[in-house]
């Protein structure tokens, strides 16, 4: 695989462009989704904006195989739900290691811990910008 270099990609977007961007928006539901089924190290990285492989890239940690297929299915399902879109290809499913959701703007890496060390993403997509992951604040207690 070769990173494409040739292709003009925006990279001075606004956080106020990006939140009109379906991509950006389905991304961040997917982190939203991930977080709901208690995912760790949840990471959003703007693929588009150094390679046509895809817009953005959301890569989540689960601890066990049920975990993995469980914030994959809530991330297909939401983004189902909110934007009507299903992925164009789901990998990994059977193994449930490491579960891909391919919707080509997207693609949502849920993996357990040993893999998502040992394939290292971050790091192969290192000069791809980290973007920050906006988690809705969990409601306040009141006391009775």
């Amino acid at each position: 695989m070769t990173i494409a270099t040739d292709i003009t990609t925006p990279t001075d977007l606004t956080l106020g462009q990006r939140e009109n961007d379906q991509s950006y928006q389905m991304a961040q539901l997917a982190a939203i989704a991930a977080d709901d089924r208690k995912g760790e190290n949840i990471v959003l990285l703007a693929i588009g904006e150094v390679s046509s492989l895809a817009e953005y890239f959301v890569i989540i940690t689960g601890f066990s195989k049920a975990q993995v297929r469980a914030i994959a299915s809530s991330a297909e399902e939401k983004i189902l739900e909110e934007f009507g879109r299903k992925p164009k290809n789901i990998a990994g499913e059977q193994d449930g290691t490491w579960i891909l959701l391919d919707y080509g703007d997207l693609i949502v890496h849920s993996m357990m811990a040993h893999e998502r060390e040992y394939y290292d993403l971050e790091a192969f997509w290192g000069h791809a910008p980290k973007l920050e992951v906006f988690l809705p604040e969990p409601a306040l207690e009141q006391s009775t």
